[in-house]
């Protein structure tokens, strides 16, 4: 016998959207969890040395690991993605500090990678544009002000706001072609920037737009609901 399956729930288009700026970096996550009190260190790591992937911060064992958008990656000439796992370790410690306990997406972008988008280094900018902001209730700190009390604030953001509001493909495609005349906000002065992503509160889902006029015409819209509705249809993409 077949096992009754639902339809899932269908989202309203026309609710709240947030845009950020699309990075033309690589995927890459970092997943940390909180493990054991430790009471004397000291003493314990001298008979259990920590392993990679293991960093002891305020007391506790907490473990650390850095991905791509398709596996686990670790330090290493051919265990690497762009030097992304060498930076989780090397600064596991602050990483642990600035995020917290979680699974935490973002882009791994700067010199080297994609457009390099002319910057000297590398940076790590989270898409989770409202956890980066919110405060904690216990420490009363969020994730940018613990950031900016680290010493790797010059390495660590999350991706540039670009509207929050009700959706509207006319608003996007403004927003789009405001890249295009100005340039990156996540890098002023570099004028190739990519494209946006829309994420979709009703949904929760993630879509992009890319600045490179696959998207469709790249002229800015009249307002107005139909036009929005019609125009281009079925050329949203999921990220």
């Amino acid at each position: 016998m077949h096992e009754f399956t639902p339809w899932p729930k269908t989202a309203r288009l026309f609710r709240d959207i947030v845009v950020t700026e699309k990075l033309d970096g690589t995927n890459s996550a970092i997943h940390i969890t909180k493990g054991a009190a430790v009471l004397c260190p000291s003493s314990v790591f001298e008979a259990y040395p920590l392993k990679l992937g293991e960093v002891f911060v305020d007391g506790y064992i907490w473990f650390i690991t850095a991905q791509s958008r398709k596996r686990i990656i670790t330090p290493g000439k051919t265990t690497d993605n762009y030097g992304f796992a060498g930076w989780v370790h090397d600064n596991a410690a602050d990483l642990v500090r600035i995020l917290g306990e979680g699974l935490h997406f973002g882009e791994w972008w700067g010199r080297g990678i994609q457009r390099g988008y002319g910057l000297e280094g590398k940076r790590f900018s989270l898409f989770n544009t409202t956890r980066w902001d919110a405060v904690d209730e216990d420490s009363g700190t969020s994730m940018k002000s613990r950031a900016e009390q680290s010493d790797i604030i010059d390495q660590i953001d999350v991706v540039p706001t670009l509207y929050v509001g009700p959706f509207s493909e006319s608003v996007v495609w403004q927003i789009v072609d405001d890249l295009r005349t100005y340039g990156s906000v996540a890098a002023p002065g570099f004028e190739n920037a990519e494209g946006v992503c829309i994420f979709h509160t009703a949904s929760g889902r993630v879509f992009k737009v890319t600045s490179d006029h696959r998207d469709g015409n790249p002229q800015r819209l009249a307002s107005g609901p139909l036009n929005d509705v019609r125009r281009d249809a079925g050329k949203w993409e999921a990220a």
